[in-house]
C-alpha cells in the first residue's frame, strides 16, 4: 500500500499537554491551568507542569523526531504566552516559538503550527471567554501577533483545533476547562470560535498573503443503534448536528444546518449570528484538518438517567445538548485505554462523506492514535503492540479513501510523546515515545520504530506481509 508522492508523514502535540515551564518567560494562565487546580477536575490531581518539559527539551525532541524521520511536527502555540492575559505583546513568549521553527526548519521538518488548542487565557474567562463575543476579535489579533513573527518561516497555519471541545465539553459538560455547564454559553461559543476562525484566517492573509490557512475537526460517524427506532435515529440526526455538521457547514457552506438552529434554538444560538458573521466563518480554506478516533453508535434508553461523557470517569455532565437518556452500546470491538471503540473504517466513512458532501479541499488527519496502558520493560522497551494494530488499521482506512479519489495529502499521529491528557493527567499515554515524567526520559516505542518504517518507505506492507 503505497501512498502518494510527496504525503506528509508527521506527529503532533500540543502547548498545554507537552511544553510545562506554565510560569516561564511571562506566561500567565489559561483556563486549563485554573481547571487543574479545583480538586476533583483532573484524575490525580495532575496540572500542565512540568508536563512532558518540551519547553525546555525542544533540541532532544526535535532530535527525536529526526531519528523517526518524520517530515513535519504539528505543534500548538500557546496564547497566555504570546499574549499573557490577552493583551500586549510577550516578546518572550514569541521567541520561544521562533526557536522552535527554526530548530525543525534547521533538521528538514516541516513547521505545522495550530493558534489554539484549549488554552485561553484565564483574563479572557473572566470577561465570559468564548460566550463574549469580543473574545473571538481579540483570538484575531493574537493570530497577527503569531503570524507577524513565524509568517517568513511557516507557510502552513491551522486556526482552531477541535472546536467542539472547547465549546460542548468546556461550557457544557464542564469536564474541560472552564469548567462550566451553561447550555446558552455553549452555543455562544460555538458560534464566537467560528468567528474567531473567520477573522484569524483573514487576518493571517493578510499579514501572509501566500500561506495556507486551515481548521482542523474532530469528525465522527454518528449511527443510531437501532436503525428501526424512530428514537435512535432521531438521537443519531441530532447528534451529527451537534458533532459534525454544526462546523462543517457553516465554515465549508456559509450557513448552518436548519435543523441544528431548531434543536439549538431554546438555547438561543441565532441569537448571536450577525450580519455578515457567515460571511467571515467561510473565508476559503486551503485545507481541512480531520482528527479521528472513533464512531457514535447511540441509542436512546429510558433506563438511562443521566448520559456520561464517553469516557466513564468524567461524570458532570452531558455535551449534548437537550439529549437526555442517551447512551453508546456496545458493539464488542477491541477498545483503547479510553474505553473507545476501535473502528478504522469510520475514518474511511469520514474521509468519503467529506469528498462527497462538500466543496473539496486537500485534507489533513490532523490527528489518530490510542491510549494503551504501556509499560517500559527491564529491557528499556515499550511493546506496544496494540497500537501498532490501531495505527495500521487506521492508515489502511485512509489508503482506502485516497483509492476512492480522496484528496488525502497527509497524517499527523497523536501523539508523538506521552504527555498530559487533559482531565485524565497522566493517567493514560497516547505516546508513540515513552515518557517519565519522573526523570523527563524519553523511550521509543516498539509504534515508533514501525511507525518511522512506514514514513521512510512511504507504505504499508500488504496484508500478507510483502
Amino acid at each position: 500500500m503505497v501512498f502518494p508522492t510527496d504525503f506528509l508523514w508527521g506527529a503532533a502535540t500540543a502547548a498545554f499537554q507537552v511544553e510545562g515551564s506554565t510560569t516561564a518567560d511571562g506566561r500567565t494562565d489559561s483556563i486549563w491551568d485554573v481547571f487543574c487546580r479545583v480538586p476533583g477536575n483532573v484524575v490525580g490531581g495532575d496540572t500542565g507542569e512540568p508536563a512532558a518539559d518540551h519547553y525546555r527539551r525542544v533540541e532532544q525532541d526535535v532530535a527525536l523526531m529526526v531519528d523517526l524521520g518524520l517530515r513535519a511536527y504539528r505543534f500548538s502555540i500557546a496564547w497566555p504566552r504570546v499574549r499573557p492575559d490577552g493583551g500586549a505583546v510577550n516578546q518572550a513568549g514569541l521567541d520561544f516559538y521562533s526557536r522552535l521553527v527554526d530548530t525543525l526548519l534547521a533538521n528538514g521538518i516541516t513547521p505545522w503550527p495550530t493558534l489554539y488548542h484549549w488554552d485561553l487565557p484565564q483574563a479572557l474567562e473572566e470577561k465570559g471567554g468564548w460566550a463574549n463575543r469580543d473574545t473571538a476579535y481579540r483570538f484575531a489579533e493574537y493570530a497577527e501577533s503569531v503570524v507577524g513573527a513565524l509568517g517568513d518561516r511557516v507557510s502552513s497555519w491551522t486556526t482552531l483545533n477541535e472546536p467542539w471541545c472547547s465549546s460542548f465539553l468546556g461550557y457544557a459538560a464542564g469536564v474541560h476547562a472552564p469548567g462550566r455547564q451553561e447550555p446558552e454559553a455553549a452555543v455562544a461559543a460555538v458560534h464566537h470560535l467560528l468567528l474567531g476562525h473567520g477573522l484569524a484566517t483573514r487576518a493571517i492573509r493578510a499579514a501572509q498573503p501566500t500561506a495556507q490557512v486551515g481548521i482542523t475537526l474532530n469528525l465522527y460517524p454518528v449511527f443510531p443503534a437501532d436503525p428501526a427506532n424512530p428514537a435512535d435515529v432521531d438521537a443519531a440526526r441530532r447528534l451529527d448536528g451537534m458533532q459534525n455538521r454544526i462546523f462543517l457547514d457553516p465554515v465549508l457552506r456559509g450557513t448552518y444546518p436548519a435543523d441544528v438552529l431548531d434543536d439549538l434554538a431554546p438555547y438561543g444560538i441565532s441569537d448571536h449570528v450577525r450580519e455578515g458573521d457567515l460571511d467571515v466563518i467561510s473565508t476559503p480554506l486551503d485545507m481541512l484538518g480531520v482528527n479521528y478516533y472513533s464512531e457514535h453508535n447511540v441509542a436512546v434508553r429510558p433506563e438511562v438517567e443521566v448520559h456520561p461523557t464517553r469516557n466513564g470517569r468524567l461524570q458532570k455532565g452531558s455535551p449534548w445538548i437537550g439529549l437526555d437518556k442517551l447512551t453508546f452500546p456496545s458493539r464488542g470491538l477491541p477498545r483503547t485505554d479510553m474505553d473507545w471503540e476501535v473502528q478504522p473504517a469510520g475514518l474511511t466513512a469520514v474521509l468519503l462523506r467529506l469528498h462527497s458532501e462538500y466543496p473539496r479541499l486537500p485534507l489533513y488527519i490532523t490527528e489518530n492514535g490510542a491510549a494503551y496502558p504501556d509499560v517500559l520493560g527491564a529491557d528499556g522497551t515499550v511493546g506496544d503492540s496494540d497500537r501498532v494494530t490501531f495505527i495500521e488499521g487506521h492508515l489502511r482506512a485512509a489508503h482506502d479513501a485516497i483509492q476512492e479519489g480522496v484528496d488525502l495529502r497527509g497524517y499527523f499521529c497523536w501523539s508523538l510523546m506521552d504527555n498530559f491528557e487533559w482531565a485524565e493527567g497522566y493517567a493514560k499515554r497516547f505516546g508513540i515515545v515513552h515518557v517519565d515524567y519522573d526523570t523527563q526520559v524519553r523511550t521509543p516505542k516498539m509504534s515508533a520504530m514501525w511507525y518511522a518504517n512506514v514514513v521512510r518507505e512511504n507504505a504499508l506492507n500488504a496484508p500478507d506481509g510483502s
